[in-house]
């Protein structure tokens, strides 16, 4: 099993998320897969936080 079909398994991504909640799941995603980019919407968001 290939390290990303791994990471998919275990960190399936919950229904009705907040926008924060969002915004770590999909940071969490990017450092561990890149099979797709973060959604453009959540982009100019995160880098408000940061």
């Amino acid at each position: 099993m290939n390290i990303t079909k791994d990471w998919h398994e275990k960190n399936k991504m919950p229904k009705n998320l907040t926008l924060e909640q969002r915004i770590k799941w999909h940071t969490e995603y990017a450092k561990n897969c890149k099979c797709r980019p973060i959604p453009e919407n959540l982009l100019p968001k995160i880098k408000r936080l940061n």
